[in-house]
C-alpha cells in the first residue's frame, strides 16, 4: 500500500495561492516527474510529487479489471484525495489545484479527477486514460464546470489503445471539462514539445 512520501518544490505552500500534483509514471520517481515542472509555466505554483510504493502506482495494466489492480489502485487514489484535502485546508481552493501525470501517472490523474469532478484549476494528462478492461462511467461522479484538460498521446501508443484516450475525452465532457485532444502519430512513449507547448497554453496560462 502507498505510504505519504511526498517531495515538495517551487513556491512554498503558505505563500501560494496555486498548487500543482505531479504523478509519475510506472518505473520512475517523483523526482522525475518534478523535473517536468521546469518546462511548464508553474513558477509561482506549490509542486506536489508523491512517490508510488515500489515505483508503481499499481501492478498490472490500466486495461486490466480494476480489482486485479487492488489494493493498490484505491490507495493510490486515496493518496490524491489526501493530498487535495491538505491542500484545501492549507487554503487552496480545488479551483486552483492542478493535475499533471504522464502514462501509469496520467491514467491515474485522469481516473481520479473523473471520480471527484469539480472546478479544478486544470488537468494535463500526457499519455493516459480511464482505467478498466471497460470503462465503468458508475465511478464518474460530479460536474467540472468547464475545468480545462489536455490529453496528449500518440497513435499507437505501446501502453495506452487510442480508442480508450478518444473514449476518456468523450467522458470527459459529458461531465463539463473543456477537453483538448491531441493525437501525434508514432510519437512513442514520451512528451514531446508540442505537448507542453499546450499544456502551458490551455492549462498554465494564467501563470505569471
Amino acid at each position: 500500500m502507498h505510504k505519504k512520501n511526498v517531495i515538495t518544490a517551487g513556491k512554498p505552500l503558505k505563500e501560494a495561492t496555486k498548487a500543482l500534483i505531479l504523478l509519475h509514471g510506472r518505473g520512475a520517481s517523483a523526482e522525475d516527474i518534478l523535473s517536468l515542472a521546469t518546462y511548464l509555466n508553474v513558477k509561482e505554483y506549490a509542486l506536489i510529487a508523491p512517490q508510488a510504493t515500489g515505483n508503481t502506482w499499481y501492478p498490472y495494466s490500466f486495461m486490466m479489471p480494476p480489482s486485479q489492480n487492488e489494493p493498490w489502485l484505491s490507495s493510490a487514489l486515496s493518496l490524491i484525495k489526501e493530498l487535495v484535502s491538505d491542500l484545501n485546508n492549507n487554503g487552496i481552493a480545488s479551483e486552483n489545484i492542478y493535475f499533471a501525470g504522464f502514462s501509469q501517472g496520467a491514467c491515474l490523474t485522469l481516473e481520479f479527477v473523473a471520480r471527484n469532478a469539480t472546478k479544478f484549476g486544470g488537468v494535463a494528462a500526457f499519455t493516459g486514460g480511464l482505467i478498466g478492461e471497460v470503462i465503468y462511467g458508475e465511478n464518474y461522479k460530479g460536474d467540472f464546470k468547464n475545468t480545462p484538460v489536455f490529453i496528449g498521446t500518440s497513435n499507437p501508443d505501446p501502453h495506452i489503445p487510442v480508442e480508450r484516450v478518444y473514449a476518456t475525452t468523450n467522458i470527459l465532457k459529458n461531465m463539463n471539462a473543456a477537453v483538448t485532444e491531441k493525437i501525434y502519430n508514432n510519437m512513442g512513449h514520451t512528451i514531446n514539445d508540442d505537448e507542453i507547448k499546450n499544456a502551458n497554453a490551455i492549462i498554465f496560462n494564467h501563470a505569471s
